[in-house]
Parts: structure tokens; sequence; C-alpha cells
């Protein structure tokens, strides 16, 4: 089980690098094209109708994969005030219970998020042409990421692992996991 917990945390936190860097990656790309749009709204005085759409569907991507990067790394979503003041039995209750809430909230994410992709797919965003449905494929990304970030918690916490730090230093990204 320890070697289990080790390796899911060894992954887990190259996926989480990953959404981090995906997240800062739509984070400028929104900037971007924000930027484009008011050049092009009051210098050009020709406003792309593609600007507006593009930047909230990356907002949702960047938000969603953001927010799971601070699940995993005890940033997002806990009960750290319940926890601090807690002692004994009731705290080691008190981490399995937020980590199951975490983990159902998550389950819940993706299964409602797939059904309302699946119930809008057909319908089309009017100015960029893609099915309304990829609204809510972040959703369900995000779900996804973090219930898999919980069941990681979960499982270091039955095991008294410790929870891999992200692969970063102060020069970028490190070797080692």
């Amino acid at each position: 089980m320890t070697a289990l917990a080790r390796l899911l945390t060894r992954i887990n936190a190259r996926i989480s690098l990953f959404a981090l860097l995906a997240a800062g990656a739509g984070l400028v790309a929104m900037t971007a094209i924000v930027a484009w749009t008011v050049f092009g709204r009051y210098v050009l005085n020709a406003t792309p109708t593609w600007g507006e759409p593009v930047s909230l569907f990356l907002m949702l991507w960047f938000i969603l994969l953001g927010g799971s990067v601070g699940v995993r790394e005890l940033d997002h979503m806990g009960f750290d005030v319940g926890l601090h003041y807690t002692r004994g039995k009731w705290k080691s209750a008190l981490v399995i219970m937020n980590e199951a809430l975490v983990t159902l909230f998550a389950c819940a994410m993706v299964w409602y998020g797939t059904e309302l992709a699946a119930k809008v797919w057909s319908d089309r965003l009017p100015m960029i042409g893609i099915s309304k449905g990829w609204d809510y494929v972040p959703i369900i990304a995000g779900g996804c990421l973090i219930a898999l970030f919980s069941i990681e918690k979960l499982l270091l916490f039955f095991t008294g692992e410790k929870l891999a730090p992200m692969p970063l230093n102060a020069n970028g990204i490190s070797g080692e996991i």
C-alpha cells in the first residue's frame, strides 16, 4: 500500500505541474486575447467577435485546472479552522470526512458536467462555431483532477506518507520528484 501511495503521489505531482502550467498558459493567452480585443475595438475600430467567447472559454480552463492544483497543494477546499482546533480521534475523523466530501463533490462535478455537456453538445457557440458542450468539459476535467488528488490525500493519510512537493525550484522545473 505504501508503494502504491508513493507511486500515485509521484504521478500526481507531474499531473499537477502540467495542470498548473496549462492554467498559467491559459491565463497568459486570455490576457493577450483581451488586449487584442480592446486594441481592435478602440484603435482599429474593428472588434474581433471571437475575443470574448474564447477568453471566457480559457478562463473556465485555468480556473478549474488551477483550483484542482490548489486542492492537491492543500490551498483550496478544506476545513482548516476545524482541523486546527481539533485533537485526537476527532481530527482523524475530520480529515477523512473532509477528503471524502471533496471527493464526492468532485464526482458530482464530473457526473453533472457530463450530463450538461451531453445535453447541449449539438448546440454551437455562435461566434466561434464549436459545440456548446465544450463549455462543460473543463468542469469534467477539473472534477476528475480534484477527485484524483483527494483520493491521493486519503491514501497518504491512511499510509502515513507525505505529499510529494511540486517539482519546481527557483530555477524552474526540477529533475526530482
